[in-house]
């Protein structure tokens, strides 16, 4: 097994190369009928290992038919992967057909994929589950040897790797001795992973194979010149930088965490950009031609950087890039890996990395990235069990592609890994709500999908049904997003509702790297034209900020209590600890530190817990609720990655009594049910069951009519049927999901007997950065100049006049005016540089020849 046949061995020698250890292990796994996971360092030759079988069994034994699907989490990886798989087949001379078959495939070519099936088909898994709903199916996929799922730790556990789970299950029905290989570069939990991925839900049924490790990152750090912020910020500051390490490398990839912070990024990197150096924009609320025509710039080497989110997270392969540069904390170790592989896609070689902090906290967090990367240690939350909204999906889906028992369904379904601690009696209910939609719907006709026959087997209504059904397939559930158009010109991608209904016509705003200005809604399209008047405001999206790890939420604890570890922090962040030191005192990593000081006629409670914004907004939700029932007037609270802050008319005294763990009681209860949250949960989950309908052939609804629809049916269900699977599924998400009450419920249990109260007389150096974050809640019309003047107040309070005050008020000026979604005008003298030149900002968003 050590030794290729030709042409394979002949295709690797050519290029210098020996097929490495985990691609072999593969090879071998695959003789032996085995599904596998092969866990492998970015650049080490995962997406060859994974097919490689099966090109091998294609040569050995020609076939026509559908031999191995890849399944992807993005159109993008397909098409990339496609492209690159293509070479090495047309160079080996070898008679394999490969094919991509997403959302944007052309009618005429799914057609023609149905009736003659290339061997290799690479999809997503919405399209999937579209391909598994068409009675089609069975023969399609009775060939079926082999299923590759890339990218397997970013599906598996979220509603997606539900989706895909369910199907795999159904294909190894319709193709028994199917083997799975699963590709993954980070894994925190690889049992989990292998449980996941299996075709019977148990780990030991999946060979491990895990490859070599590469070379260590390079990893730095870079400061902005000058002072560095204390709190706020989007990493502006450090443009100059960054560009200067564009200037210096081939290739860079900018990652920063938002959308909204990409924009900005981009805008203050042209606004500097006197070298006219090519740069693009890449986020996922771009038009998709114009990320497509990014993507192919970037990997024909006519960029030299690209400002990106979470949508170049996964594996394109561009082995042409030099450089990541991360502008803002990475939130997460796996993901910061994630985002250091995109570099140097070669395993030999060190990937460089560069983070760029906004503030000192960041800077803290970094150094705790840094220290897990070096450590090796990964993070990320095990699979959770499968959705019931996905599964009721799923059961509709089967039903239009051919009548089922249900004991024979159960009995699939349970062999999924994402469901295989599903019971039948939820079974049984989801069934029940896909056949007439539960005791409280079933005397509407629109809900009756499904019925029994005297055999017991359960069919599909009618084809209508069944054509609706296979139009609403999918399971991500978008907030509702309205189009920007150009006035006549074309889409330029799309941003939120809420966001267009906050504009009047003439307001301008940042988006896909230029200013435009709003003219009005058309057709449920945004028009714009480019240019406008007053200060540009910059598109925020629901949900996009990320939560701060379990691992690097005890690093930065860990830092914080131990000063020995200060040495690897940089002056100005020493500086600042030892300040707190001396006003108040330091956290500790097992405890939680809070403190009490009144300011501006107000008391103000900081707790230090290092939880995650999430599980802080949730945390501060209940701590006021206590608060009030205690007497102590909560007027507010503000939840950042680091800590909890509330504001109230009275000292909170004994506040050890509002982090008691009993707090996840009545008061959680309370909350959920008076919150919008539940409502905005049940809306996501009637949609992706099916109950709300996404599309419908020749209309178009908008959020607000899909609001107000999921809202009627809200209510009549917790009056009539409070125990529908669907409430119980939105419950169920708004618990352990939504609210990250798994990580509350920890953090409570941590500190019992180890909560430390100090009462100041002034703010404390450590919580400087949450009360200028607090302040960005008072900026309105002329409130702005007050607000400038009250943030500069606070850092001149928590260090008695220090010597740079200056340079700290323009800092905190800058955060601000940044946070509040102003970006200042540039002066008369500079305006020529700001924005972009319009001639660049087509070839560089939309790269039109």
């Amino acid at each position: 097994m050590g030794t290729l046949p030709e042409p394979f061995a002949g295709w690797f020698a050519a290029r210098g190369w020996t097929p490495r250890p985990h691609q072999l292990a593969l090879w071998k796994a695959a003789r032996a009928g085995e599904s596998a996971l092969l866990i492998a360092p970015t650049g080490g030759g995962k997406t060859l290992a994974g097919f490689l079988p099966s090109l091998l069994e294609l040569h050995e034994a020609p076939r026509e038919g559908l031999h191995t699907l890849y399944v992807s989490p993005l159109k993008a990886l397909a098409v990339d992967i496609a492209r690159n798989l293509m070479d090495p087949v047309s160079e080996m001379g070898l008679p394999i057909r490969i094919e991509t078959r997403t959302g944007d495939t052309p009618q005429n070519r799914r057609a023609r994929q149905r009736e003659t099936p290339p061997h290799i088909l690479l999809t997503t898994p919405e399209s999937l589950a579209v391909l598994l709903a068409n009675p089609e199916a069975p023969e399609l996929f009775a060939g079926l040897r082999s299923v590759v799922v890339d990218e397997a730790h970013a599906m598996a556990g979220t509603k997606r790797g539900d989706q895909l789970s369910l199907c795999m299950a159904r294909l190894d029905v319709l193709a028994p001795g199917l083997r799975r290989v699963g590709l993954s570069a980070t894994v925190a939990h690889p049992e989990a992973l292998r449980a996941w991925l299996s075709p019977t839900a148990r780990a030991e049924d999946v060979r491990l194979v895990v490859g070599r490790g590469g070379a260590e990152p390079d990893m730095s750090l870079m400061l902005p010149e000058g002072h560095l912020p204390w709190g706020g910020h989007m990493g502006i500051a450090s443009a100059p930088g960054v560009l200067a390490r564009i200037r210096e490398a081939g290739v860079t990839i900018v990652f920063v965490n938002t959308r909204a912070q990409a924009e900005l990024i981009f805008a203050a990197l042209w606004k500097i950009n006197d070298e006219n150096l090519p740069i693009a924009l890449h986020h996922g609320s771009l038009e998709i031609s114009q990320r497509r025509k990014v993507e192919a710039a970037m990997a024909a080497g006519k960029l030299r950087a690209v400002v990106a989110t979470a949508s170049l997270d996964l594996g394109i392969d561009w082995g042409a890039v030099d450089q990541m540069i991360h502008v803002g904390a990475p939130k997460g170790v796996s993901r910061l890996l994630q985002r250091i592989g995109r570099a140097n896609h070669r395993m030999d070689e060190p990937s460089k990395a560069v983070l760029v902090p906004a503030n000192r906290f960041e800077v803290i967090e970094c150094v705790a990235a840094t220290e897990a990367v070096r450590a090796h240690e990964l993070d990320g939350d095990p699979p959770r069990p499968g959705g019931l909204d996905v599964l009721a999906q799923h059961i509709l889906a089967m039903a239009c592609q051919a009548p089922f028992h249900p004991d024979d369904l159960y009995a699939e379904v349970s062999r999924a890994g994402a469901y295989s601690t599903l019971s039948r009696r939820d079974f049984d209910d989801v069934l029940r709500f896909v056949e007439d939609g539960g005791y409280a719907l079933r005397a509407y006709e629109r809900f009756r999908r499904l019925f029994t026959d005297s055999e017991g087997l359960v069919h599909v209504r009618d084809l209508r049904v069944a054509r609706q059904a296979r139009m609403n397939l999918g399971t991500i559930v978008d907030t509702p997003m309205i189009k920007v158009r150009l006035r006549g010109g074309p889409v330029l991608g799309e941003v939120e509702e809420w966001f267009a209904s906050t504009l009047e016509p003439g307001n301008s705003f940042i988006f896909a790297g230029q200013t435009l200005r709003y003219e009005g809604i058309d057709a449920l399209t945004m028009v714009v034209s480019r240019g406008g008047e007053g200060d540009p405001r910059v598109p925020a999206y629901a949900g996009a900020r990320l939560p701060l790890s379990t691992n690097l939420s005890f690093r930065v604890r860990s830092i914080l209590a131990e000063p020995r570890r200060w040495r690897a922090l940089p002056d100005p962040v020493r500086d600042w600890l030892r300040l707190q030191q001396r006003r108040s005192e330091m956290p500790q990593r097992d405890g939680m530190l809070i403190e009490v000081f009144p300011k501006g006629g107000r008391w103000f409670m900081v707790a230090y817990c290092f939880e995650g914004r999430l599980a802080h907004q949730t945390l501060g939700m209940l701590v006021t609720k206590r608060m009030e029932r205690l007497g102590f007037a909560p007027m507010g609270y503000l939840g950042t990655d680091y800590v909890l802050a509330t504001w109230s008319a009275f000292e909170p005294t004994d506040p050890e009594r509002l982090f008691e763990e009993d707090i996840l009681g009545e008061e959680l209860e309370e909350w959920i049910a008076e919150s919008s949250m539940l409502r905005r949960t049940f809306r996501n989950i009637a949609t992706i069951a099916g109950l709300i309908e996404k599309n419908h052939p020749g209309q178009e609804k908008s959020g607000r009519q899909m609001t107000m629809n999921s809202d009627l049916i809200y209510d009549v269900l917790r009056k009539h049927e409070p125990d529908h699977i669907l409430l119980r599924a939105t419950r169920a998400e708004a618990a352990h999901g939504l609210t990250d009450v798994s990580r509350i419920a920890t953090l409570l249990a941590r500190v019992q007997g180890a909560v430390r109260v100090r009462r100041l007389d002034r703010v404390s150096p450590l919580a400087v950065p949450a009360l200028i974050e607090e302040g960005r809640e008072w900026v309105a019309g002329g409130a702005e100049d007050a607000l400038l003047a009250e943030a500069a107040a606070l850092v001149e309070q928590a260090t008695d006049g220090a010597e740079h005050f200056a340079d700290v008020l323009a800092e905190v000026t800058e955060g601000v005016r940044v946070r509040s979604g102003v970006v200042d005008r540039p002066r008369r003298q500079d305006r020529k540089r700001r924005p972009p030149p319009r001639r660049f900002i087509r070839s560089a968003k939309g790269l039109a020849s």
